[in-house]
């Protein structure tokens, strides 16, 4: 009777101890998780512009995001290039000496202009401007796909701090309940058995507690890898992780495509400029001769006989080219119709997965972590299932945390691979803190 007063005594102590912060660690793990319904809402915008403008101006400011200006301003100038006359004129000047006292020296001047009969600078303008045009297209798509990976460094970064303090009120839990343990042995109210089975968990807390900090400090450096620091704000987004939050018509327009659409273009101007660079030219010459005292003028034309060769085999190797880039476009869209296909069809079932742990877990895990408490004091369940039973809940909490990654990981896959990335994020912020490629 001494032994039960005394032991109740104790696991009171226990429960203001160690229940407490049981119930405290619950319910500052549920604060940290995003909202149970995962859907666009109206003030998402204003959480986006609490730490999306400070990404966005370290995204920026990366060399490989100020290589690719330098490259637009590059692709600008070879538009320019190409708006430029073909042919410039020749000027032509030559004497002739006579040794004979008879005849006079000779003068001639003469100046000639070549004719951009196949309009040349037509295509190559045509050309250059497609050019550019595909550099923007290949630029966006780029910025959406590193921009998809900096953000999922960013929630790996933030899921692996939920993983590091769960973990670490874990240990501390792990620990409190080993001295209540020790207590507990000493009146006889806990075997030594039971008592080697909570030092063994402490043991395997601390070591999970390790394994997660290495996780935590493997994701900031792979954030300080990327942006080149690592304390970036970053804030829960998964209430917009919806289908309609993204374009899911494959279209020559989309991004991912729009490249390959021109380089379809492309081949057919390419089919083009071989017919007009070896187009026979001709050029047009006007002399003028002083001999003496006499003066003679001259006209002339001059035009390339393709009798030799008439090019045709160049010709149709750049119409192959059409063929070719035909291909390789639809080779491109089969492969983002499978992308797309997969996300429509794994992001509402990740969503509705996610939906139920929340519902089994975090709503009803509070009053499962209670219970089991209430019952380990009162005696009605033993340590090993006790132990057990926090094991189930804490994995259970971890596979959530797999859950929100695998949530963001689908969706930031696709909407970087198919180029809507950014522009999604431009359009959640306000019009003064938007970037876009220009």
């Amino acid at each position: 009777m001494k032994k039960t007063i005394i032991a109740t005594l104790l696991l009171g102590c226990w429960a203001s101890a160690v229940t407490s912060p049981v119930i405290a660690a619950e319910a500052d793990l549920m604060a940290a998780m995003p909202a149970s319904q995962i859907s666009a809402s109206s003030h998402q915008a204003g959480q986006f512009s609490d730490w999306l403008p400070k990404v966005m101006l370290s995204f920026n400011a990366l060399p490989e995001i100020q290589a690719q200006s330098a490259r637009r301003q590059q692709a600008q100038l070879s538009v320019q290039a190409a708006d430029k006359a073909v042919y410039n004129p020749e000027l032509g000047m030559s004497y002739q000496k006579n040794d004979s006292e008879a005849s006079d020296d000779t003068y001639t001047l003469d100046i000639s202009q070549t004719i951009d009969w196949g309009d040349k600078r037509g295509v190559a303008m045509r050309m250059a401007q497609l050019e550019n045009e595909i550099l923007l297209s290949d630029i966006t798509l780029e910025r959406s796909q590193m921009l998809a990976e900096r953000l999922q460094a960013l929630a790996n970064q933030a899921q692996a701090k939920k993983a590091l303090q769960f973990q670490k009120q874990q240990f501390k839990l792990a620990k409190a309940q080993l001295d209540i343990a020790r207590q507990r042995t000493e009146v006889g109210d806990l075997s030594n058995v039971e008592l080697q089975l909570m030092q063994l968990e402490v043991a395997s807390n601390a070591a999970v507690y390790a394994l997660a900090e290495q996780a935590s400090i493997a994701a900031d450096g792979a954030v300080l890898g990327l942006f080149g620091e690592v304390n970036l704000p970053f804030a829960d987004f998964l209430n917009t992780l919806t289908i309609q939050a993204s374009k899911v018509d494959v279209s020559p327009e989309l991004p991912a495509l729009k490249s390959a659409y021109q380089q379809v273009l492309v081949a057919k101007v390419a089919a083009k400029q071989a017919q007009s660079d070896n187009a026979a030219d001709p050029t047009i010459s006007l002399s003028a001769e002083r001999e003496g005292d006499e003066n003679k003028v001259g006209v002339g034309v001059s035009i390339p006989l393709q009798f030799r060769n008439n090019y045709s085999e160049v010709i149709a190797v750049a119409n192959e080219g059409i063929t070719i880039a035909e291909q390789t476009y639809l080779a491109q869209e089969r492969v983002l119709l499978q992308q797309q296909k997969q996300f429509t069809l794994s992001l509402p079932r990740l969503t509705q997965h996610y939906q139920d742990w929340r519902e089994l877990v975090l709503t009803s895990g509070l009053a499962a972590a209670k219970s089991l408490a209430q019952q380990w004091k009162t005696g009605d369940i033993n340590t090993s299932d006790y132990l057990q039973s926090q094991r189930q809940m804490s994995n259970s909490y971890l596979a959530g945390l797999a859950l929100e990654s695998a949530l963001y990981e689908n969706w930031l896959t696709w909407m970087g691979a198919s180029g809507q990335l950014e522009y999604y994020l431009n359009s959640q912020l306000p019009q003064t803190a938007r970037t876009t490629v220009k």
